[in-house]
């Protein structure tokens, strides 16, 4: 059964989806012709189904070694829910329990066990597992958070490493790593680690283009509490907020209690039954908000978590995107906010200071040199002005190009200024320097520093020692930020952060492009400030929404696991909208199986029933009726409020006002409206942009969007001699567009 119609027919079956997420077929494919496979998918990105589908399709059991207790019982109950044998063991399970899940295995019952990589080498279990072996065979081996094998990843285990014993033991079964997040080095040293023997590779997009980054800076405590406590009541939704210490966690719960906001902790101070309650609970959605350390989320199932506040400074980006990424795994609009205070710096340094030998008591000089230059790293995330998605995934080595219009430097971007010929002096200095030096050192070098480093180099003879005195220290951090961020130039990742020069670099010192660095200004509120009407959704689907999450919700209880494993909100939402009021076209929503079909299909089909008592379905008036009604039904509130803001200013626009007339009134920045306008243009509005664009110089534009396309605004904005502005060449390129390629 692995032909493509039948392996879509079991992802129904058993997962109730139509149709495989991008890189999941193939992955699955590879898994069941028998090859070594590692997957990097990004949180959300259905990395589970790639190794839980062929286990269901293949003989044998499949082992899947998984880093924490809370992962293991978080699948297992969601395997269960949609029928599928699957079973853990670990150390919360009494003598007895045990004994009878390892009988189920024996039976055949099982066909996915879960357990932790210290169980795996057990002598004990290693027994045991030969004799599953022997009976009805191993299928393979799943190492889910996979990036723990790795001291180069950002969660390393120790016991981890002990996984490559797999290969020596299993030698022909065959094995998939998965992780959500892997730099080139981590996904090599996974692959070494494990042995694996000439993967399947694939590296999905680490763009989750649904997530808002933003940075807020750190105004003292009591005026960051406050923006901590005004920015949750205005997302709403379930939510974290991560802090460094535990003393941090407790002080921001106890606070958030005082003021309203249902909250809870989690750290390791906490007993273990306390924190297994107070995760039960934030999962469940008994309360809205858990203030937590680090230490809490890995693996975490819950799909609908709407914002994730780091209250504190990460300690590296690979973290930071892994614990931002917890929010929105269902694909709907969610916020991530980094609280920007330079008091954190001194705390994490003095963790770093703490990695020592634990037999020496030496200090780890490696270890420490890598985590500082990963705390430089989230520093100039920070700090950065280029667009947030462009900084995070070329860490992971991805190029992202445009602005992605869902992060502040894109929708409040900062004026722009001509740096080249300071580029081209920081440039030179690289070179100079024979490319063996970080930024600090060649900036004192360009500062004309005469400290002991530059005296003993040599460098204060280099021709560019002292040509960059015009410029702050400040300025040309921010330069040198800048140019990484823009791949102007390379940085090392070996904890040094060296410098080297790559082809676009030598572009800039040959004059064959220009460099453009946004200019720092003061911090704007969030867009999420915005207020919306979000009236166009039918009230009736709104209304049957809330009765079915209520009874989602008391069958969850009755069952004691969270909602989403009844059915996620996109279910729901989908639910709502098309009221299925018969099994058949029950069947057909996303995400019901078979096992859902016959476990919830009736009670949910009775609440619709009750539902169209008072508000009569409404019957379609043309052929495509129906599916224009639920495309904008289903449209998650978030976005139909980003909707509503951007017709809002198109209204104010139609009536005669100019762009910062409109920009006055709705207490918004002018670049805002611009973004609004181009945002309709490229869902498909007519506008007239004569008002915005002269006729004239649009067609300037026009010959050159001909001329060179319309891939990069950075060539566009060259190829026209920086004449005209990023805001004309968007809109006039969104026209462009959509007459090259209409809907």
């Amino acid at each position: 059964m692995t032909n493509s119609d039948s392996l879509q027919q079991a992802l129904k079956q058993y997962f109730g989806y139509e149709t495989f997420r991008a890189g999941q077929r193939e992955i699955i494919e590879a898994s069941l012709a028998g090859r070594d496979t590692l997957a990097i998918m990004p949180t959300g990105g259905g990395k589970s189904i790639c190794f839980q589908l062929p286990a269901l399709l293949k003989s044998g059991v499949t082992i899947v070694v998984s880093p924490l207790i809370a992962l293991m019982q978080d699948q297992v109950t969601a395997l269960k829910e949609n029928g599928i044998g699957a079973t853990f063991l670990n150390s919360t399970l009494s003598n007895r329990e045990n004994n009878q899940r390892s009988q189920a295995i024996l039976n055949g019952a099982i066909k996915l066990i879960y357990v932790a990589p210290e169980r795996l080498f057990a002598e004990q279990f290693l027994d045991f597992l030969n004799i599953v072996r022997g009976k009805m065979g191993i299928a393979g081996f799943a190492i889910d958070e996979a990036h723990c094998v790795s001291e180069w990843g950002h969660d390393f285990r120790p016991e981890y490493r002990q996984l490559s014993r797999i290969r020596q033991i299993y030698p022909d079964v065959p094995m998939i790593g998965l992780t959500a997040t892997a730099t080139e080095r981590v996904r090599e040293d996974i692959s070494q680690q494990l042995e694996l023997k000439q993967p399947y590779i694939h590296v999905a997009s680490f763009n989750r283009s649904n997530l808002y980054y933003e940075v807020v800076p750190k105004q003292g405590n009591e005026q960051s509490y406050t923006n901590l406590l005004r920015q949750i009541k205005r997302l709403q939704g379930s939510g974290i907020v991560y802090c460094l210490s535990r003393k941090r966690v407790d002080e921001i719960a106890n606070r958030l209690q005082e003021d309203g906001i249902e909250a809870i902790p989690y750290h390791a101070g906490l007993g273990a039954k306390e924190r297994e309650e107070n995760q039960t609970r934030w999962i469940r959605d008994d309360v809205q908000v858990m203030v937590a350390t680090v230490a809490f989320g890995m693996g975490i199932n819950k799909p609908d978590v709407r914002f994730v506040i780091h209250y504190d400074l990460p300690r590296n980006i690979e973290g930071y995107y892994q614990e931002s990424g917890r929010a929105g795994r269902d694909g709907e609009d969610s916020h991530c906010t980094l609280f920007l205070g330079y008091g954190d710096l001194e705390t994490i340094k003095y963790l770093i200071a703490q990695k020592v030998d634990p037999h020496t008591n030496e200090p780890l000089e490696a270890e420490q040199r890598i985590a500082q230059q990963q705390l430089r790293q989230v520093v100039d995330y920070a700090e950065g002005t280029a667009c947030r998605r462009t900084i995070l995934l070329r860490y992971f080595g991805e190029n992202f190009h445009g602005d992605c219009h869902n992060c502040d430097n894109c929708l409040t971007p900062k004026p722009m200024e001509d740096w080249t010929v300071e580029t081209q002096k920081f440039l030179s200095c690289v070179a100079r320097a024979k490319e063996k030096f970080g930024s600090g050192h060649i900036i004192d070098i360009l500062r004309g520093s005469l400290n002991k480093k530059v005296l003993q180099h040599g460098h204060e003879k280099l021709s560019t020692h002292g040509i960059g005195k015009d410029r702050s220290l400040d300025e040309w951090r921010q330069l040198s930020r800048s140019l990484v961020h823009q791949g102007l130039l390379t940085q090392t990742t070996d904890g040094y952060g060296i410098l080297k020069l790559n082809d676009r670099s030598w572009e800039v010192m040959r004059n064959q492009r220009n460099v453009l660095l946004p200019i720092e200004r003061d911090a704007t509120p969030s867009p999420v400030a915005d207020q919306a009407d979000v009236s166009e959704r039918r009230i009736d689907v709104d209304i049957l929404f809330e009765r079915l999450r209520l009874l989602r919700k008391n069958l969850a209880d009755e069952q004691e696991v969270p909602p989403y494993v009844i059915f996620s909100n996109a279910t729901l939402s989908q639910m709502s909208v098309d009221q299925p009021t018969n099994r058949k076209d029950f069947a057909k929503l996303s995400g019901v199986g078979t096992k859902k079909l016959e476990q919830y299909a009736d009670d949910f089909i009775a609440i619709i029933l009750e539902h169209h008592q008072q508000y009569p379905p409404i019957e379609p008036t043309e052929p495509n009726q129906s599916t224009k009604v639920l495309q904008e039904s289903i449209t998650p509130k978030s976005k139909l409020s980003k909707a509503s803001t951007q017709r809002e200013t198109l209204a104010m626009y139609e009536n005669g006002l100019d762009i910062d007339e409109i920009a006055r009134d709705r207490n918004l920045k002018p670049a805002t409206i611009w973004t609004h306008l181009v945002q309709l243009v490229e869902s498909g509005y007519a506008i007239n942009c004569d008002r915005l664009v002269p006729p004239e110089r649009q067609s300037v534009i026009y010959e050159a969007l001909e001329a060179i396309g319309g891939d990069s605004l950075r060539n566009l904005f060259d190829h026209l001699r920086e004449e005209y502005t990023y805001d004309e060449i968007k809109i006039i390129r969104a026209i462009w567009q959509n007459e090259k390629d209409p809907l």
